[in-house]
């Protein structure tokens, strides 16, 4: 039988793991699964084989890989889908799944960077009136409950899709997917006069032109720290660390 992989994916990461080990044949005859989240109208799909929506918890998870009959499974999650990687955790280890994290390193402030971290949107929301007046938010449609009482700030939001009220009151909405160009960052800061931004510590290069561009303009950076993540479960910081791990897999367990 083929070695059967759940991929948690949704990110860039997972998307170039399923082409490594579908597209690309690293693996031969190895068959890959990819679940989405579904928070996304119009995902970009990756190759092999699909799912969108939840598992039900830990223990819909766990089911699912019993009956589905995985093998092994990678926890390709956005750094901030935390709930869905304590529940991977917890279900490969009831069913007795190799598991591996497949997460992008963090960013790190750079000379000149004026970086003010922040544990949640809500502390994010609270250090805003004083660094700016008009916001360049860039943490996606959800959360944004969290600015909706600063009505002394204008804000430009970015996101895949249209975000759902509660929002900001005084607001232009910028519809968009990453990657993105620092010569296109630059170029947002300036057109509507951005004086501070802030973001999520995503990690990765698809959306990190955005620090330049508030570095090289001088504005202030509120930077939102990632949530938890289960500690014993081992970590690959690239697709093809991620591919090498799959291989140490192969034997005669498998």
């Amino acid at each position: 039988m083929p070695l059967h992989v759940l991929v948690l994916g949704g990110t860039t990461e997972a998307r170039r793991l399923a082409e490594r080990l579908v597209a690309v044949g690293e693996m031969p005859g190895v068959r890959v699964t990819s679940s989405l989240a579904g928070r996304v109208a119009r995902p970009k799909l990756p190759p092999g084989g699909t799912r969108v929506g939840g598992f039900g918890g830990a223990d819909g998870l766990a089911e699912w890989l019993r009956a589905h009959r995985v093998d092994a499974v990678i926890d390709a999650t956005h750094p901030f889908a935390g709930t869905i990687s304590f529940n991977a955790a917890s279900a490969a280890d009831a069913v007795h799944v190799p598991l591996l994290a497949l997460r992008r390193p963090g960013w790190v402030p750079s000379d000149g960077d004026r970086w003010h971290p922040a544990d949640s949107l809500a502390g994010a929301a609270e250090l805003l009136p004083g660094l700016g007046r008009r916001v360049f938010l860039t943490t996606g449609r959800m959360g944004l409950a969290a600015f909706a009482g600063l009505d002394a700030l204008w804000f430009l939001i970015r996101s895949v899709d249209a975000p759902e009220a509660p929002y900001p009151a005084r607001m232009e909405v910028l519809l968009d997917r990453g990657p993105f160009t620092l010569d296109g960052e630059r170029e947002l800061i300036r057109r509507y006069g951005i004086d501070v931004l802030v973001t999520k510590d995503s990690g990765g290069d698809a959306t990190a032109p955005k620090l330049t561009a508030a570095r090289e303009a001088g504005i202030p950076v509120v930077v939102v720290r990632r949530p938890p993540v289960p500690d014993d479960v081992p970590v690959a910081g690239t697709p093809e660390e991620a591919v090498a791990w799959l291989r140490g897999l192969e034997g005669p367990g498998l």
